[in-house]
């Protein structure tokens, strides 16, 4: 969550110096936007943390529908700068998360970035949506992997990353005005059958003028 809101502040702050304004978000329009909302809720709910049974069961069942509503709402906003990352970023964390029934973590990871209580409470604890990395997980090298030292100290992964930078690219575009629908081109309009220009319709010749003899009387 540090991290996150550090990139947001970063997003701004390049908005800000590249001469945006943060009105500009009244501007954007994101389609289904309760995906969202009902995606990030749904990974709030308290889940088992058993890596067996029932308990893996459920967890998966949760996992997967929260990041199936964040990916439909990134691909029906993929239109969007930088939504396509954002798109990618979540299916690349879905692709190592629900198989393993949980984001696998690296210890080495986390003892470079610092969270030593964290490796502690993973070691005697375990967690629901988190788990120190085995040699049964699959995909590992898009897992929590990559570590970021204090004054941070956090780790990511691969898909976290691409994520973060679809974000910055979506927000710096909304403040510089670049998320804008195109206007749709107005279509010619029906100008009748009998007026000039109309398509397919011949121009009514001009009445000939009427003829004048020279030098008769009138």
């Amino acid at each position: 969550m540090i991290l996150f809101i550090a990139v947001i502040a970063l997003a701004l702050l390049v908005g800000l110096l590249l001469r945006g304004s943060v009105r500009r978000f009244e501007q954007l329009h994101l389609r289904w936007w309760g995906l969202v909302i009902a995606g990030l809720g749904i990974q709030f709910v308290p889940l088992p943390n058993s890596r067996a049974g029932t308990d893996l069961l459920v967890r998966v069942a949760v996992l997967s529908c929260s990041y199936s509503l964040l990916v439909i709402f990134a691909a029906l906003n993929a239109r969007l700068p930088g939504m396509a990352l954002v798109l990618l970023g979540l299916v690349l964390n879905a692709a190592v998360i629900i198989p393993n029934g949980g984001m696998p973590v690296s210890e080495n990871a986390l003892e470079r970035s610092g969270q030593q209580d964290l490796l502690r409470v993973l070691i005697d604890q375990g967690a629901a949506k988190h788990h120190l990395m085995t040699d049964d997980d699959v995909l590992t090298p898009l897992a929590d992997v990559i570590a970021i030292p204090k004054p941070l100290g956090q780790i990511v992964s691969v898909g976290d990353l691409v994520l973060y930078a679809g974000v910055v690219w979506l927000i710096v575009a909304v403040m510089l005005g670049r998320t804008r629908s195109p206007v749709p081109e107005e279509r010619g309009r029906y100008r009748g059958k009998h007026r000039a220009g109309a398509s397919g319709a011949a121009p009514t010749p001009a009445p000939p003028s009427p003829a004048t003899t020279w030098g008769a009387a009138p």
